[in-house]
Parts: C-alpha cells; structure tokens; sequence
C-alpha cells in the first residue's frame, strides 16, 4: 500500500477559507467548522487511496475531480504526494476556474 503525503495549494486553502465564512455567516460557525472537519476527512482518505476520481487529462495530465456530498468538487493530482488543487463548492463552475500550476 502506497502512503502519500496530502498538500493542499493556497487556491485550495482559500477555497475552504472561504467556504468556512459563508457557511459560518448563512448558519453557524459550528456547522461550518464540522462541514469542513468532514471534507478534510474525506480528503485524508486519499493519503492510501488516492487513484479515485474521473481523470480530466483534457483539462490538465493527471488531473483527478472526484465529488463530495453532491455540493462539492476536489481538483487533484497523484503523483508521490497528492496535490489538492481547488475545492469548488455548489454551483461554482470549475471548468471556468484556474488551476494552480
């Protein structure tokens, strides 16, 4: 079993950052906090797991997308770590978004 380490790129950060204040202000900060302590989870299962998702090499080679909970799309690349690119919440359209290099 192949163990890699997970990085999140600033664009990723700030996706989450940023969908912690919305959330936070439509609800509660507690609801945003166990909704993004949920994505995270489900992103640390990619440290064994990682080779999941559709692969868009048509957007970018190796790029990975794979959904969450219906609202949420996670860019990624495998490689010898796992690169966490974007996480796009609702109806955010990621095809128009950059990826980070």
């Amino acid at each position: 079993m192949i163990r890699r380490t997970i990085v999140f790129s600033p664009e990723a950060k700030d996706d989450l950052l940023a969908l912690y204040d919305w959330i936070a202000s439509e609800a509660s900060p507690e609801t945003a906090m166990a909704y993004i302590g949920r994505i995270e989870r489900f992103i640390a299962g990619f440290e064994t797991a990682a080779e999941r998702g559709t692969r868009r090499d048509d957007i970018r080679p190796g790029l990975r997308m794979i959904g969450f909970e219906r609202r949420v799309t996670i860019a990624f690349v495998v490689g010898e770590q796992v690169t966490i690119l974007r996480v796009f919440y609702a109806g955010r359209d990621w095809e128009a978004e950059s990826l980070p290099p």
